[in-house]
């Protein structure tokens, strides 16, 4: 290993996707003093090693972290979260998806400390990820872009409408498996996070027609920037980018249509799709502006060529 390489990860960067089956603990309790300037961390585990102690240590002497993977450390306690919270008040990007042991009281917690935060994934934090817990993110860490909220079945309406009403630059949000909320959370988002691209709603059955009706809706509701991004030629950047809907059965043709219809980059056709509607076997007539120009192309070359 080259000097200026040692000499990078000593300055910005330490990616460990440790692999090993016994040290990772040991590893990090005797490495992370020696790297006091690191921001960012990567400890993704196969096997379940790191214990809170390993967390503590990083706390206390990487108070530059910036960007930090925990995920699927079933092992770590509050503990963890608490001197993260004391401890590296610099984070922007966290992943503690899969560790189920959290609570929502400490994830609260750290949210009063960690307000730079732009990237949050609690995917599967089943505990942790509550309405109590995203009322606290919506208070303190209105800077949120990104939010992985999966399969956390104790979220509910009123979380997802805390998060819309305080975090105006929510871009990226994943509800799948949030099996608890209604359209009362989708239309929160269409009306507050009008730079929202990207929002994940698979198996949430509780979702109909007006949740979809809300979104198109939104798209009229920010005419201004659409009207400037037109005249840039960027009218297809701005708006739903990605949507899964699947397992929403209760969603009729004519609202996804208008939906599909309202934002340019949601796209049915093959190769690109952003429009998931996996299981909604109701919705298959629903197709994007350019698998209908492809249709009517195919349609006038058979014909012209019988």
């Amino acid at each position: 290993m080259s000097c200026s390489f040692v000499s990078y990860l000593l300055i910005t960067v330490l990616s460990t996707i440790f692999r090993c089956r016994k040290n990772m603990n040991n590893l990090v309790l005797s490495l992370a003093p020696k790297f006091t300037r690191l921001q960012t961390l990567i400890l993704r585990q196969e096997n379940p090693q790191l214990k809170d102690s390993a967390v503590e240590t990083i706390s206390k002497f990487c108070q530059d972290l910036q960007d930090l993977d925990l995920s699927k450390s079933f092992k770590l306690s509050d503990r963890s979260l608490y001197a993260l919270a004391h401890g590296c008040p610099n984070l922007k990007k966290l992943n503690i998806s899969g560790c189920t042991s959290f609570s929502d009281e400490a994830l609260a917690y750290l949210t009063n400390f960690c307000r730079k935060l732009k990237i949050l994934n609690l995917c599967g934090c089943v505990k942790a990820a509550t309405d109590h817990a995203l009322q606290a993110i919506g208070r303190n860490c209105n800077m949120l872009q990104s939010l992985n909220l999966g399969w956390c079945d104790n979220v509910g309406d009123l979380g997802v409408m805390s998060l819309a009403y305080a975090c105006h630059d929510l871009r990226c949000l994943d509800l799948c498996g949030c099996v608890r909320i209604t359209d009362d959370s989708v239309i929160a988002l269409a009306n507050e996070c009008l730079h929202l691209r990207s929002l994940g709603l698979y198996y949430c059955r509780n979702i109909t027609d007006r949740a979809m009706y809300s979104l198109a809706h939104s798209r009229v509701k920010n005419k201004g920037s659409m009207w400037e991004s037109s005249m840039k030629g960027r009218y297809e950047d701005d708006g739903l980018k990605s949507l899964n809907i699947s397992q929403c059965t209760a969603l009729t043709p004519s609202a996804v249509q208008a939906l599909c219809d309202t934002f340019p980059a949601l796209h049915t056709c093959s190769g690109r799709h952003s429009l998931v509607m996996s299981g909604c076997l109701n919705l298959t007539s629903v197709h994007c502006a350019c698998a209908v120009q492809a249709h009517r192309t195919f349609n006038t070359i058979f014909h012209t060529a019988h």
